[in-house]
């Protein structure tokens, strides 16, 4: 499996951009390894460097906070049963099989705790779609079918004492005290990150964030 830096990552995500047809590259991480923050920088240069490319985070697939309240689910938001798994994978697919379609994808707000639908446009001159999240290499259905959509997965690795810290930091920025925090870091956020941490070697490449 190779290493990526960030020169490295981007010259492997211009070879796919420039391949010919339209290309999906998947980020995997646990929460708060930065996976989203290298996605958004990846496409952005990418971008300016004049390739046509779409940022489509596997986040908009949350279920309703509405849903999740009334089926119990809140204590486990970020588990993959609280995603539409199945809904992500058919748009997965739409994107790699009808690249000539205008594709509106929905977009999570984390201010909200709600996705947005029909947030994210995804023209037919887009050339890479990047997607990320944390379940895109889980070997189990739906999501098992998402590895056979992407054209790439790496997998985004930082220190995990930084990433707990980020991680409460990220908590207690969107309402929850210390202690709900810390509870949840190192609970139900504990639990998925393991679960995410077993899915690296399936991985085409690690990207070592600092």
């Amino acid at each position: 499996m190779r290493t990526l830096d960030s020169d490295a990552a981007f010259d492997a995500a211009v070879e796919l951009a420039t391949s010919g047809d339209r290309r999906i590259l998947g980020i995997c991480g646990a929460p708060a390894a930065g996976k989203s923050t290298f996605a958004e920088q990846l496409a952005e240069r990418l971008t300016k460097a004049g390739h046509a490319v779409a940022l489509v985070p596997m986040d908009g697939y949350h279920l309703a906070q509405s849903v999740l309240e009334e089926l119990g689910l809140t204590s486990v938001k970020g588990a993959p049963h609280t995603f539409d798994g199945y809904g992500f994978v058919a748009l997965l697919r739409r994107l790699k099989e009808s690249p000539g379609e205008q594709i509106w994808a929905p977009r999570f707000d984390r201010a909200l705790e709600d996705s947005i639908a029909s947030s994210i446009g995804v023209a037919p001159e887009v050339s890479l779609v990047i997607t990320e999240g944390n379940y895109l290499l889980l070997d189990e259905l739906p999501w098992t079918t998402v590895r056979t959509v992407l054209d790439q997965c790496w997998y985004v690795e930082v220190p995990e004492e930084l990433r707990h810290q980020r991680l409460e930091a990220r908590h207690m920025q969107f309402g929850r005290t210390q202690e709900e925090a810390h509870e949840r870091t190192f609970g139900s956020d504990e639990h998925n990150a393991k679960l995410i941490a077993a899915t690296a070697a399936a991985a085409d490449a690690v990207v070592q964030l600092s």
